[in-house]
């Protein structure tokens, strides 16, 4: 199956999307779709050409991925919230000679500053213009790239994760399975579009099953719960800080209608997972993934559900958890988390070293140290390059966050490591304390020191307002390292020692 034939079977007359006080409906979105890819066409878009696409959430915004895609291009989906210098590095990257967006940008500086050409915009309106010929059908194969996702590039410049019509078909053909999703559910997508998660676990789980699809335009929580109510949401999808609104903010009975949570970007936490579900009745179904396998590799099952856990595998991929020698850990075990499936990507853009390195004996490398228990659930440990090596031990830091998190007054917590010449690395902590809240760093060692090994526990806390983190919420530790770094240079200059 194409991408595009998600939406090819369902009534004409069945809801699609309901995007504020819109409702399209599948026929609707068909012809759309079929017009706008016609439209491309005559433009002059060509086989595999990459066209960028720079949108909040909206209906057109479902209508243009999938235009892209009929007719016959790449779609290469962009984070929002970018300037427009990072903006340009993608454009630069892809390749890309066409951009979809709901109002214009202004590139052409960036651009020539990368020594690029400026790049043709369209907006959404603009894809309406009336065109003289039909939809031409291109030969294509399932193997064909359809899309390409960014990375959200936390260790360094983002890469492109090519992604084929099979990857993104078999991702929702087996999501729905795990989840026992249904054609009559009612699909919130608050979550960004751009991102590969919210685009598979919400958008192409909607249009595969032939569900309705409630798009979200802004990130709002309030937003969200009353979104529930007036559609009656069955399924709401999120990260960890969402789950955490909802706890602080959310009555049951608000959400009466949702049958399940859907939870990934990011860890959820033993301790949040089942606070949520004390409060609100039933777990939260916590997942993950990566844009590299398109990008859910397991998830939690209903009525089968382990806290702390990321879940089973999906039903069409392996997973296997590897020594650094290459070879298969006994259960109980941490090792890194490879996967092996139809879902996982054709190789990274413009990157063959890299393509090689993370696919390499055909599996995909996730850079995840997890382990599995006796009865297949997976458990993260942490990122392979987040580890710490402090005084020759293998310090893992979700560990130790989890740890501080549970003393009273801190909200979150985040650890990283930062060279030191005594130890190799020293660990360090960073805090966000709750409103009101106090912490003396000296209790908090000790208290600590009862809880994990002594050499796990941080040297150095530091207060914060908030954790820098990406738009899922994952915490970008190299900007702590580098501001740990920054403050513990200025120490050792001023003669304050460790």
């Amino acid at each position: 199956m194409f991408y595009y034939q998600l939406i090819a079977s369902h009534p004409a007359d069945r809801p699609a999307l309901l995007d504020q006080d819109r409702v399209i409906t599948y026929g609707e979105l068909r012809e759309q779709v079929d017009r706008w890819a016609a439209f491309l066409q005559e433009a002059g878009l060509k086989k595999g050409e990459r066209v960028g696409l720079f949108s909040r959430n909206c209906a057109e915004y479902v209508a243009a991925y999938m235009a892209v895609i009929r007719a016959g291009g790449v779609i290469v989906p962009i984070n929002f919230q970018l300037v427009p210098r990072e903006v340009a590095y993608m454009i630069k990257d892809a390749e890309i000679h066409l951009f979809l967006t709901q109002a214009k940008l202004e590139l052409d500086g960036p651009l020539a500053e990368l020594g690029c050409a400026p790049v043709r915009q369209l907006t959404f309106g603009e894809l309406d213009a009336p065109v003289s010929g039909s939809l031409q059908e291109v030969p294509r194969t399932e193997d064909d790239n359809c899309t390409i996702i960014y990375t959200s590039g936390t260790t360094g410049r983002p890469k492109g994760a090519m992604l084929s019509h099979k990857n993104l078909v078999a991702n929702a053909w087996d999501f729905q399975d795990a989840i026992h999703a249904r054609p009559e559910d009612v699909i919130l997508c608050l979550l960004p579009m751009y991102h590969c998660y919210a685009w598979s676990v919400c958008v192409s789980l909607s249009l595969l099953l032939g569900a309705q699809l409630v798009i979200q335009a802004n990130y709002n929580f309030k937003t969200a719960i009353r979104l529930v109510q007036r559609h009656g949401v069955t399924l709401f999808t999120g990260v960890p800080a969402v789950m955490e609104l909802l706890l602080e903010g959310a009555e049951p009975s608000e959400l009466s209608t949702v049958r399940e949570f859907i939870c990934g970007g990011a860890s959820l936490g033993k301790v949040l997972g089942q606070k949520f579900a004390d409060k609100f009745g039933h777990p939260v179904l916590e997942g993950y993934g990566l844009s590299e396998a398109a990008p859910v590799v397991s998830v939690n099952r209903p009525g089968n559900v382990k806290f702390g856990s990321i879940g089973l595998p999906l039903v069409e991929e392996e997973v296997r958890i590897l020594n650094p020698q290459g070879r298969e850990v006994p259960q109980g075990e941490a090792g890194e988390v490879v996967v092996r499936g139809p879902n996982v990507m054709l190789g990274y853009l413009n990157r063959l070293e890299a393509t090689k390195e993370t696919l390499a004996g055909g599996w995909l490398h996730t850079g995840d140290v997890g382990y599995a228990d006796e009865d297949g659930f997976i458990f993260l440990v942490d990122r392979l390059k987040d580890m710490i090596i402090s005084s020759g031990e293998n310090v893992y830091p979700r560990e130790v966050e989890e740890a501080i998190t549970q003393y009273p007054g801190i909200r979150e917590a985040s650890v990283v490591g930062v060279a030191d010449r005594l130890r190799g690395q020293a660990i360090t902590a960073f805090l966000v304390l709750q409103e009101g809240a106090q912490c003396n760093p000296k209790e908090l060692r000790r208290y600590l020191l009862g809880r994990i090994a002594p050499y796990k526990v941080p040297r150095e806390y530091f207060i914060i307002q908030e954790l820098p983190k990406t738009s899922l919420g994952k915490v970008r530790k190299n900007i702590l390292r580098q501001q740990a770094e920054e403050i513990l240079q200025q120490r050792r200059m001023s003669g304050r020692s460790l």
